[in-house]
């Protein structure tokens, strides 16, 4: 990509915190992340400068800087443990988003930030097949460990900007299905603990704690049948 004709700008911070994707999957999937560190300095030394094990391929500031850290081609170590769809190895087929914030489910993001997370996101969906449905925080695909982006996080906004899929409620769904069920062909972990916590916490945060099951599955079901639309 060159950033002179995008329409945002890239600060280049390259890290040597990579490796090769393995298997050589397709890049089918999108991961937003926030730093969960106070300050941009802690955020390059975790993600970049320091010795420990993580990173991302791009790191956007409060004020809307977005520092490239991994080549796109190669595997960032940004998603861990985490499960997808039936895939493990998230960083092998991902894109990783870091977002400058303390604490996601705490305060909203800055429009700076989300103003230039937009257009990143738009110009990888057009060189990756990653379809809508693909597009996840990390508490999707790690939901008993992970709660980024957060309850504050935009996926709205973001849907709108054609990055993602928001839900309306259906009218109804089958009180045959269970809603667990729902969720798993969504793509969450059939395995983890607190996936309909992870789904409230993106689709519904102001009813974060509801026990309203049959709202989370009309919900499930609407995200669902749109993801269906895709591939």
């Amino acid at each position: 990509m060159n950033a002179a004709t995008a329409d945002y700008a890239l600060v280049g911070h390259p890290t040597g915190k990579h490796g090769p994707r393995k298997g050589n999957p397709p890049i089918d999937m999108l991961v937003l992340h926030y730093t969960g560190l106070p300050t941009l300095t802690d955020s390059l030394e975790a993600l970049a400068d320091g010795p420990k094990e993580v990173s991302s391929h791009y790191l956007i500031d409060i004020d809307g800087t977005i520092y490239h850290l991994v080549p796109e081609d190669r595997r960032a170590w940004h998603a861990g443990l985490s499960y997808w769809r039936g895939e493990r190895d998230i960083n092998s087929r991902s894109i990783g988003i870091e977002l400058q914030h303390p604490d996601g489910n705490a305060g909203p993001y800055p429009e700076a930030q989300i103003a230039s997370l937009i257009p990143l996101c738009q110009a990888i969906l057009k060189r990756h097949p990653i379809s809508p449905r693909n597009v996840v925080g990390h508490s999707d695909i790690a939901p008993d460990r992970k709660e980024d982006p957060g309850t504050y996080f935009p996926w709205k906004r973001l849907a709108e900007a054609g990055i993602g899929i928001w839900p309306e409620p259906s009218d109804g769904m089958d009180e045959t299905i269970r809603v667990s069920k729902v969720l798993h062909a969504i793509g969450y972990d059939p395995d983890a603990d607190e996936v309909m916590a992870a789904f409230q916490r993106r689709f519904m945060p102001e009813h974060l704690n509801s026990d309203d099951i049959a709202l989370i599955g009309r919900l499930a079901s609407a995200f669902l049948a749109r993801a269906n639309e895709f591939s």
